[in-house]
């Protein structure tokens, strides 16, 4: 409320004394300017009331608060933010987030959230590739009269892409901005803060609520190895879980794409290529007559087969450590390793994309021979990252995501995504997770921003999810 216009009680009361006794004074002397006097102060009440109420209404909308039992539970914007600038100030890439995770737990226990209760799986000791740390995890009992109600949980990742390295965040009026030529890791600082924070905000605020867990994830932008080699057993059997990772805190993110991860090695001979170009087999050219076929057979790029959709990628193309492919001109190519990626919301088609390629590879090592008749050959190796989803409107879960982004005040808008998430291992192990974001944008980019208004917004949500009845 603006204290120099008031409240619409205070002004209403102040023009009906000043209009009473301008009635009163006309009524004593017949003079027409009292009345007109009378009537001004009515027309003034009118118009300040307006205005009190316009006011008001405008302060109330710009409180970021959510509403439980008729209270209000307004989010510390200002902690939540400071917490956003120190853990985005950490570096933390892919497979390297033992710093961040020390800097998590740091903030956790500054909060009110006990030692005991904050650890550090094994995770990382099943994941394929070296991993720092395992995932983090934290127990919250419950309290009041939801402290038997049925466990949920909270999640995000804690690492961000390499290309994070060296940021250098800083707050530019209702956004973050980066100073460094580098990604400025709101993917994913923003989820961090988010849970730090409804920690902070449960334990400040004596808010009841159920047993809640809250997981940060390790190596979720190399393939989410995090969310799938954690051990369930460890979570507490939540029922429900809402990840954050992403834009917008009204998107309800209830699917996601499935993927496989491929990689080929194309050997071929080498040979002298001024001298006797004709005695080699080119891995280049297998690798060149692959690609062309796929493109041919509309499998790369956009894949639109009939009423099916997906998506392919060929990646990075080495020579593998120690090979001599891109070293020299004029040495026939004996050896090229490449790697890729199908994708798709049907589960099928994704693996339909992979064996395409693997055809046209197949096929091009077979045409590309040398003098002596010997043809080049392949090794084709396919895993899946993760299985597609898609979670029903009518689950709890969806439900309670709906319900609790109409009660902060956004408009629940209810999609899938097309890239992988962490909700996509969880749902496979049994937990349906909800995805939402705490304003990201441009992530994985040098031009990455944060939104503060929907990072705050992702608070308050957070907040509203853990403590609805």
């Amino acid at each position: 409320m603006n204290p120099r216009i008031g409240s619409v009680t205070e002004i209403t009361g102040r023009f009906e004394v000043a209009n009473t006794a301008f009635s009163m004074a006309a009524a004593r002397t017949k003079d027409a300017r009292f009345c007109d006097h009378a009537w001004i102060a009515t027309q003034r009440r009118d118009s300040c009331v307006e205005a009190a109420l316009r006011n008001n209404l405008q302060q109330e909308m710009l409180t970021r608060t959510v509403h439980h039992k008729e209270q209000l539970m307004p989010v510390d914007t200002k902690a939540a933010t400071d917490r956003l600038m120190r853990f985005l100030a950490v570096e933390g890439i892919t497979g390297q987030e033992a710093a961040i995770g020390r800097e998590l737990s740091a903030a956790l226990t500054e909060v009110g959230v006990p030692a005991g209760a904050i650890r550090l799986d094994d995770a990382n000791t099943r994941i394929p590739v070296p991993t720092e740390t395992g995932n983090l995890i934290v127990d919250l009992p419950g309290r009041g009269a939801l402290h038997n109600q049925p466990r949920i949980m909270f999640m995000t990742h804690m690492d961000t892409v390499p290309l994070c390295a060296g940021a250098r965040p800083k707050l530019s009026g209702r956004k973050v901005v980066n100073e460094a030529k580098t990604a400025l890791g709101g993917d994913n600082r923003t989820g961090c803060g988010v849970l730090v924070t409804l920690a902070a905000e449960l334990a400040k605020q004596k808010l009841d609520h159920p047993p809640i867990t809250l997981l940060f994830c390790v190596r979720e932008e190399s393939g989410l190895y995090g969310a799938r080699h954690v051990n369930t057993d460890e979570l507490g059997s939540p029922v429900m879980a809402f990840n954050y990772d992403g834009g917008s805190a009204s998107n309800v993110i209830i699917g996601a794409v499935g993927a496989d991860r491929w990689t080929v090695e194309i050997f071929g001979r080498a040979s002298h290529a001024g001298v006797a170009p004709e005695r080699g087999i080119s891995s280049t050219m297998i690798l060149a007559l692959a690609l062309a076929e796929v493109k041919a057979g509309g499998w790369f790029g956009k894949v639109v087969k009939g009423k099916r959709q997906g998506t392919s990628n060929v990646g990075p193309v080495t020579g593998g450590e120690g090979r001599p492919a891109g070293d020299a001109t004029n040495v026939v190519t004996d050896y090229v390793h490449v790697r890729g990626e199908s994708r798709s919301h049907d589960g099928k088609f994704f693996k339909e994309i992979t064996k395409a390629y693997k055809a046209a590879f197949e096929k091009a090592a077979r045409k590309v021979t040398n003098a002596q008749g010997k043809s080049g050959r392949v090794k084709f190796k396919a895993e899946t990252d993760y299985f597609p989803f898609r979670m029903k409107d009518n689950l709890p879960v969806v439900k309670r995501a709906i319900e609790a982004v109409s009660a902060v005040g956004g408009t629940p808008n209810v999609r899938a995504a097309n890239g992988g998430l962490d909700a996509n291992w969880m749902v496979r192990h049994g937990v349906p997770t909800v995805t939402f974001g705490a304003g990201q944008n441009e992530a994985h980019t040098i031009d990455e921003w944060i939104n503060l208004d929907e990072y705050e917004r992702g608070c308050a949500l957070a907040l509203q999810l853990a403590t609805m009845r």
